[in-house]
């Protein structure tokens, strides 16, 4: 009985993942002792997180916490890893680089969640040469997350 009370109070835990990573993405947008680059980092994922949320409301589609929990989780560990290998190549070279940003932008890119048709809002990042996360914000966070962790030991070993 103990066990399956503590499977059930995990399972609990795992479904406020997305809500966990959308509340503190929030809190850190809101703050103002945040810096530019943590601001920026987490308006992306705020903005990720209400167009997952946005898109399976619009589209009719029945998800379980699992769905939501999952790519909240991977899109927080892409991002994280991507701003990880960007400041590991910048050491290295410009070249470098370029080429992490490319990795991580091409999973992202390359692993759509919805085939959203609305290419411009789809890619409002992608399409920011300003921006510190040039990603799709139609993007399986799940595969994507799997493609780039796969590819960038190719770039930086």
């Amino acid at each position: 009985m103990v066990l399956a009370a503590g499977f059930y109070a995990g399972q609990m835990q795992a479904q406020d993942l997305f809500k966990t990573v959308h509340e503190h993405a929030t809190k850190v947008v809101n703050n103002p002792e945040s810096d530019d680059e943590q601001t920026q980092v987490s308006q992306f994922e705020v903005t990720v997180l209400n167009y997952i949320t946005t898109q399976v409301q619009k589209r009719g589609l029945k998800k379980d916490g699992y769905f939501f929990d999952s790519q909240a989780v991977n899109m927080k560990s892409f991002v994280d890893d991507f701003l990880f290998h960007i400041n590991k190549a910048r050491a290295v070279s410009q070249a470098k680089r370029l080429e992490v940003i490319k990795c991580y932008r091409d999973a992202s890119m390359q692993n759509p969640l919805f085939n959203d048709l609305d290419r411009e809002r789809a890619h409002c990042y992608v399409n920011d040469k300003q921006t510190l996360t040039p990603f799709s914000l139609d993007t399986d966070w799940d595969k994507a997350y799997e493609q780039a962790s796969k590819n960038i030991k190719k770039i930086l070993p």
